[in-house]
């Protein structure tokens, strides 16, 4: 009897849970996207989010229920230089005299098949100037994302191997042994190659 409602009350549990993480994800994504943690952008960010949560369909997101803290932490911190170093990056392009614009679209094959992972990479990259998520194929788990100054093939490998590798360090944060199974199995292996159309806009 006693095992019957433990089971019947851990799914409304769960879901409490699931939605009280999303809701905090979408407050912490509010203050990154404004770049400060304020109590006007808390509380404006906290409203936003239950807002969207009400008005918005959002569909059922499965948590790992795994948090490895010394992981979120890398991924956490190496997210914040590899923002302040693109910053700087793209601060000597735009004043850079002999500057040729040649950007991509690069397709993007991610191991997770987590949608929040998925997700959660697509924001990461994005969050990093220089690069940003212009589609995103669910089925498939692929990102296609815009990369500046990429002129080669070389480029395009390079932006391949960071956000593969945040894609890594979120799942090693926050992913479900399945997905940990699937990155470690990809590292062993070659990296995706990838595909990209290159373009001077």
């Amino acid at each position: 009897m006693s095992t019957s409602n433990a089971g019947s009350n851990s799914g409304p549990t769960r879901s409490i849970v699931s939605q009280i993480t999303l809701l905090l994800g979408l407050v912490v994504l509010w203050c990154l996207l404004w770049g400060k943690a304020d109590v006007l952008t808390i509380v404006t960010g906290i409203a936003l989010a239950v807002l969207v949560s009400l008005v918005f369909y959002l569909p059922a997101v499965q948590l790992s229920g795994r948090v490895n803290v010394l992981w979120a932490a890398y991924f956490f911190g190496r997210l914040v230089v590899d923002i302040v170093r693109a910053s700087a990056q793209i601060t000597w392009l735009v004043t850079k005299p002999t500057y040729r614009p040649s950007n991509a679209i690069i397709e993007v094959p991610l191991s997770t098949r987590s949608d929040l992972i998925m997700s959660a990479t697509a924001e990461a990259i994005s969050l990093v100037p220089g690069s940003i998520v212009v589609d995103l194929d669910r089925a498939n788990s692929v990102l296609y994302l815009h990369s500046l100054d990429t002129h080669d093939e070389a480029d395009v490998e390079r932006v391949l191997r960071e956000a593969l590798g945040t894609e890594r360090r979120l799942v090693m944060a926050f992913g479900s042994r399945d997905d940990v199974d699937r990155v470690s199995a990809r590292d062993a292996g070659a990296t995706p190659t990838a595909r990209a159309t290159e373009g001077n806009s």
